[in-house]
């Protein structure tokens, strides 16, 4: 059960086809079939069943696929601690980040982490929130930026941002507005801020018409562009206030505080805390305060110089 067939078979899990997991992995597609046969085997239960011209995951391949992941993520996050334990200026660092956080938050922030730290290898995934905290759990993520974590989430929160969100629209559709009849420009579900929008809707008992755009961006350009109103980070929408293309709608309960967490595992490595105390020197962020006596000490114990690499 080596880990070459691991990731054969998660490749086979994602892409739904042996032709697909073979691109992906840059092998043959007899290759795949040989990887999944010999798990298949050692396992003595069908993982795999044909669904015309693809595979579909039998009951037992999709719970075998969860722990698959998880495996393959722990051999990652071991070999990311054991490289920045030995020099975290040069480990690497794997971020996820919801759509918000990736476009308004993070652009700075790597810019001069990557000015302070140019040999870390750092790589970013962007995604929903489900997505995201899915990440972490299967440890295929070391930090995550995005909301409040699940309250099953085995997380480590290591910093957080004041984050607001606001009922944002254009002039026109502002002096016209009714919680009720105005159309609402959202995200797709699964989206940290849709969920939050579906809420408060849904607290005050209205059902206003719905327009679901795929974006972040499109969301923001819709509103400006008249189509309705839309709930959004205040972070997102900066530029377009300054400039009166949108205007905040004053609504009760308004503005929602939803903060933004940095969020790791378990065991953080050298790198993933070396990022953090980045973050913790960036205008907004602080240590939550149930860790904030112990958060510097263990940036510190990684023996992580505190300057860049000149």
């Amino acid at each position: 059960m080596t880990e070459a067939r691991l990731r054969t078979f998660v490749a086979l899990a994602d892409t739904g086809s042996v032709r697909a997991a073979a691109l992906r992995l840059y092998v043959t597609e007899s290759a795949v079939s040989a990887a999944v046969s010999a798990l298949t085997r050692d396992l003595g239960v069908p993982l795999v069943r044909r669904v015309g011209r693809g595979v579909r995951l039998t009951p037992a391949g999709t719970v075998y696929a969860g722990y698959a992941r998880q495996v393959l993520g722990l051999l990652e996050e071991g070999r990311a601690a054991a490289r920045g334990a030995a020099d975290p200026g040069r480990g690497p660092l794997r971020l996820a980040a919801v759509t918000t956080a990736a476009d308004q938050i993070l652009p700075e922030l790597l810019a001069s982490f990557r000015t302070r730290w140019p040999d870390v290898e750092l790589t970013l995934e962007v995604g929903h929130r489900r997505q995201v905290w899915s990440s972490l759990a299967a440890h295929e993520a070391d930090l995550v930026l995005a909301g409040r974590p699940p309250a099953d989430a085995a997380a480590t929160v290591l910093a957080t941002r004041p984050n607001e969100l606001v009922v944002v629209g254009s002039p026109d559709v502002a002096d016209g507005f009714s919680a009720a009849r105005t159309p609402w420009v959202m995200r797709e579900p699964g989206s940290g801020t849709r969920a939050s929008a579906d809420a408060y809707l849904a607290e005050r008992e209205v059902a206003p018409p719905r327009l679901v755009l795929g974006s972040n961006g499109a969301v923001i350009a819709g509103a400006a562009a008249g189509l309705g109103v839309a709930l959004v980070s205040r972070d997102a929408v900066g530029a377009e206030l300054a400039a009166g293309r949108l205007v905040v709608i004053e609504m009760p309960g308004m503005p929602l505080d939803r903060p933004w967490h940095a969020v790791g595992g378990a065991a953080p490595t050298p790198t993933t805390l070396l990022f953090v105390r980045h973050l913790l020197d960036a205008p907004g962020w602080t240590a939550p305060k149930q860790t904030a006596s112990e958060a510097p000490a263990r940036a510190g114990s990684t023996g992580a110089p505190t300057g860049g690499r000149g």
